[in-house]
């Protein structure tokens, strides 16, 4: 660390950090664009589903390569081309005809983003002390939040302004242009030949059952962030609340804000009263009891923006939830627990929006709207949204029996 410049080392960091800023406005891209792509490609919500989740399949899946990779050749070779495969996914919402390529490109836009944050927990390593590393990493999570912040109206309003695909080419070109200063500025790191079998850690983690149930329940829990807040939020806004575009694209945000003050309260918290199962508890049921008055449409329009925050603040169970997973092994494995956990709740992405985009379909009532895009109704989206508090509520009651459980073995406090 002493050898590189302190310019260097703020560079690789806020570089790591905006890609991380920058995966997030292509996740939530389909929240804004949920109308343009059902006109342009003619598909209907359970396909459009299927493509947004897509990303979390992407994501999941290069995980633990992308985590291998990082530890073996370094930040400089593997960064820049995860971004540029970031890139690469835009393209066929510009250029193809058919749907099966933007949702190959979906797919590619979600193996790319993984190296985000696991980029920047490398970058951190690499850069600065390890106690200052909680710090820095706090810093990069509010700089991605900040990014799916203003992925939201921001994005919507210039896209309203200039057209979606002169806002997605600068997009674009953005990547490219972070790709090419990533390369040249981050340092070489000489390749790691040395590394221990992982397979046969990876095993041991995935074969582990207090892991598993751990990580399901959690990744039933996703639904308000990866579900509602990344795609469904604006038109379910709009149809059952009748609000302007607008403000029901920038409300879903403020679930993103919220999580930039859940994170560090629910960690301090916790780790003074060491409550990881009872705070993930009390997240689940306040989301979930937070959803069911929100899909009653009866939520009075003040309160929706400070409903939003709430669930944000407790959609930091996921800290809760990786920390918990990591107790079940030793100090060799925690790294590798740590991706393995984020791996398996992000595929739940895929489970809420395929399921909600199905509900959906199969409550069409068979209309159009002007543009020839199916049309559904507040209660299509209500019934699919369902799927959002089944979730939260099914996982609260499975994590109560791991605490009893938990606390007949004294293992954590729950």
């Amino acid at each position: 660390m002493q050898q590189r410049s302190s310019v260097t080392i703020w560079s690789m960091w806020l570089l790591a950090s905006f890609f991380y800023a920058y995966q997030y406005i292509l996740r939530v891209l389909p929240n804004i664009m949920m109308v343009d792509i059902l006109e342009k490609f003619h598909i209907d919500a359970a396909i459009f589903g299927q493509y947004s989740g897509l990303y979390y399949i992407g994501y999941a899946g290069m995980h633990i390569p992308v985590g291998i990779m990082l530890d073996r050749y370094g930040p400089k070779r593997v960064l820049p081309v995860c971004m540029i495969l970031t890139v690469m996914g835009l393209l066929p919402l510009l250029f193809a005809q058919h749907w099966i390529y933007p949702a190959l490109g979906r797919l590619i836009i979600g193996m790319g983003s993984s190296a985000a944050i696991l980029g920047v927990f490398k970058i951190i390593r690499m850069s600065f002390p390890e106690e200052r590393f909680t710090l820095f990493l706090g810093f990069s999570v509010t700089i991605g939040l900040l990014g799916a912040i203003y992925g939201g109206q921001p994005v919507n309003a210039l896209m309203h302004l200039f057209g979606w695909e002169s806002v997605l080419q600068v997009i674009i070109l953005l990547g490219i242009v972070m790709a090419v200063a990533t390369f040249f500025i981050v340092p070489s790191q000489p390749i790691d030949k040395t590394q221990e079998s992982w397979l046969a850690s990876v095993k041991a983690v995935l074969s582990n059952p207090q892991i598993m149930l751990v990580c399901f329940l959690a990744g039933l829990m996703v639904g308000p962030l990866e579900g509602f807040a990344d795609v469904w939020g604006k038109e379910y806004l709009k149809s059952a609340y009748h609000l302007s575009e607008q403000v029901a694209a920038s409300l879903p945000s403020l679930i993103f804000l919220g999580m930039c003050f859940g994170s560090p309260i629910l960690s301090w918290v916790t780790a003074k009263t060491k409550a990881y199962y009872g705070f993930i508890i009390i997240s689940g049921l306040v989301m979930g009891a937070a959803f069911i008055w929100l899909l009653t449409g009866d939520v009075p329009v003040t309160w929706l923006a400070a409903l939003f925050v709430i669930v944000g603040v407790f959609c930091a169970y996921q800290i809760l939830a990786i920390y918990l997973a990591s107790t079940f092994v030793g100090e060799r494995l925690v790294g590798l627990t740590t991706a393995c956990a984020n791996m398996i709740i992000m595929t739940f992405g895929y489970v809420f929006h395929s399921a909600i985009g199905k509900i959906m379909s199969a409550r069409w009532e068979g209309r159009f709207n002007a543009e020839g895009v199916p049309y559904y109704d507040a209660s299509a989206y209500t019934q699919g949204l369902m799927v959002i508090p089944a979730g939260l509520i099914l996982a609260s009651m499975g994590y109560m029996l791991l605490a009893s459980m938990a606390k007949k073995r004294k293992v954590i406090p729950a």
